[in-house]
């Protein structure tokens, strides 16, 4: 039953099912749309040395100043990762696909995922986004978190219930009690249970358990889970709604909040919903292009910043102008 999941999202595709204005030509799309291998390599590469940097730095010169800030690299870098899988299952890492899909599966599990679960549900959520038929937006109703407007103190009450593990059952149970991520193949559980298996016996066998806890799994259950948490937020919610090209967010951001929350193109939602065979590296150029492209610029929900114009949307109705200029 997994194989023929999986094979049966990967027939439907990626695409959205509603019609998408034509931004692009097709020689664009193709340009745009070319797989950078070498590039992706990079930066998984860079991702895996930071991590290894901050255990080192932490295990080095121990003291809870800089166990934290080791706790926040990682954990964002766990989310790096997760945004480069998300690519893979885009097959967009590399194009040999069986390549594309072993090393989506290794970054993919220090998010403790799996990249073949991931791509059906996410596959699911592009073709029917904001739907009853979007298992990314019906794993949140009901959750007092995903409702809006709402004040500010109350979103970054949530985000620090999430850092500060709070939220962990929901986030947890939430993703991965939806029945596309769970159906995977068979020979995919296997070789993950090996792993997780292994590394279990390594690290009480080795000594290194404790380095596990607090460099893996703490990271994990708060800083990544409050980072995806927000990224939820600017992804789809407090947005119009009312047309394909605001049914998402695109967020510019300065550097640093970049770094943390989405790095590698993922602040470029929107574009990415649009057209999701270009590869991340080329979101920005891809943005930059839409940016000339009527009605892109007028429609589209542009957001400047994750804790200063994102705050503001989720505590402000969507835009009052807009019913006028989509019937104008």
């Amino acid at each position: 039953m997994s194989e023929a999941v999986v094979a049966r999202s990967a027939r439907l595709g990626d695409d959205c099912v509603r019609e998408i204005p034509r931004l692009l030509t097709k020689d664009e799309i193709r340009s745009l749309s070319k797989i950078d291998s070498v590039k992706f390599t990079a930066a998984v590469l860079i991702e895996v040395v930071t991590i290894a940097l901050a255990v080192w730095v932490s295990e080095t010169w121990w003291n809870p100043i800089v166990y934290l800030i080791a706790v926040v690299v990682i954990g964002s870098r766990i989310n790096a990762l997760g945004g480069l899988m998300h690519d893979a299952a885009h097959w967009r890492a590399y194009a040999n696909r069986t390549i594309n899909d072993i090393v989506g599966e290794i970054i993919a599990l220090p998010t403790s995922t799996s990249m073949a679960g991931y791509r059906n549900s996410h596959f699911a959520h592009h073709r029917e986004l904001n739907s009853d038929n979007d298992p990314d937006w019906t794993r949140n109703i009901g959750l007092p978190e995903f409702e809006f407007p709402k004040p500010r103190p109350t979103v970054i009450g949530y985000i620090l219930q999430y850092l500060s593990g709070l939220k962990i059952y929901s986030a947890v149970s939430g993703f991965h009690k939806n029945a596309e991520t769970r159906d995977i193949p068979a020979l995919i559980n296997r070789a993950r249970l090996i792993f997780f298996v292994a590394l279990l016996i390594a690290a009480i066998a080795l000594g290194f358990w404790k380095q596990l806890l607090l460099y893996w799994v703490v990271p994990l259950l708060t800083v990544f889970l409050a980072i995806r948490y927000i990224r939820n937020v600017a992804e789809h919610y407090a947005v119009e709604h009312e047309h394909v090209l605001n049914e998402s967010r695109t967020v510019l951001a300065n550097p640093v909040e970049l770094w943390l929350i989405a790095p590698w193109g993922l602040n470029y939602h929107l574009e990415h919903h649009l057209f999701p065979g270009i590869p991340c590296f080329r979101l920005a150029e891809l943005h930059k292009i839409l940016m000339t492209r009527e009605p892109f610029p007028q429609i589209a929900h542009i957001t400047h910043g994750y804790f200063t114009g994102l705050l503001r949307d989720c505590a402000t109705a969507p835009r009052p102008d807009l019913k006028e200029l989509l019937t104008g």
